[in-house]
C-alpha cells in the first residue's frame, strides 16, 4: 500500500498515512478515464443553440418575382436559405447531450484518476485543510509552500465555506469536498491536496 507524508497548514510534516490500496493503487484504467471524461464534458454543455428554418423567418409570403422572363432562377419565397436574411438550412435546435454511464464505469475511472495522481507523487495530504477567516492571500502562500504551479484541487470533508471564498480569485484552483469528487476535476487539476479526515469519507464512499 502507498504512503504519502502529512503536512500541516504551513507546509511542515507531520506524519505519515497509507493511501487505501482500492482507491489509490489499482491499475489505472484510460478507456474508462477517457469515457467518463468526455461523457462529463457533454453534459456540462448547455444544448441552447438555436436557428430558424425557412418556415420560421418573418416575411417571405409573395413570390419576389414573376416566374418567367428575368433571366433569374425560379424562386418561390424571399426567405429561402440562399437568399439573404433566409432560414437556415437544418438549422440546429435546443437539445441536450446528456447520456448516461453506469457506476461501475464512474467509479473505475475516478479509482483509475487516483491512482494516477498518486503515482505522480501529485498527492498532499494535510492534517487539517482549514482556514480561521477568508483570506486569499493566506491560501496563496499555501499553495505556494508546496511549489504549487498550474491546476489544483483543494478537497475538504464537508462543505468549508472559508477555503472555497479564499480560492475563488486563484486562478487555476477549485475546491470540492469528499463525497462530489468526479474524474474531470481530477485530472484537470496537476497537484491532489486532501484532508486526512476526507481520506476516511473516499476510501467509505468510493473503494
Amino acid at each position: 500500500m502507498a504512503a504519502s507524508k502529512v503536512f500541516n497548514m504551513k507546509g511542515e510534516v507531520v506524519g505519515e498515512v497509507t493511501l487505501p490500496e482500492s482507491v489509490f493503487g489499482i491499475q489505472p484504467n484510460i478507456g474508462a478515464i477517457h469515457t467518463v471524461v468526455k461523457n462529463h464534458l457533454a453534459n456540462r454543455r448547455q444544448g441552447t443553440q438555436s436557428a430558424l428554418t425557412r418556415a420560421e423567418v418573418s416575411g417571405g409570403g409573395a413570390k419576389p418575382y414573376r416566374q418567367k422572363g428575368t433571366g433569374r432562377a425560379r424562386m418561390g419565397s424571399s426567405r429561402v436559405p440562399q437568399a439573404t436574411h433566409g432560414g437556415v438550412v437544418f438549422a440546429p435546435k435546443p437539445r441536450s447531450y446528456r447520456y448516461p454511464v453506469n457506476k461501475k464505469l464512474r467509479r473505475l475511472a475516478l479509482q483509475s484518476a487516483l491512482s494516477l495522481k498518486a503515482a505522480e507523487d501529485k498527492i498532499y495530504v494535510i492534517d487539517s485543510l482549514s482556514m480561521d477567516e477568508i483570506k486569499t492571500k493566506d491560501l496563496r502562500l499555501f499553495l505556494e509552500k508546496f511549489e504549487v504551479t498550474g491546476k489544483a484541487i483543494l478537497v475538504t470533508p464537508e462543505l468549508d465555506e472559508n477555503i472555497i471564498l479564499s480560492a475563488r480569485n486563484l486562478p487555476g484552483v477549485t475546491t470540492t469536498f469528499a463525497t462530489l469528487l468526479n474524474t474531470y476535476d481530477i485530472m484537470n487539476a496537476r497537484t491532489f491536496i486532501v484532508d486526512k479526515a476526507a481520506l476516511e469519507t473516499i476510501e467509505e464512499v468510493y473503494s
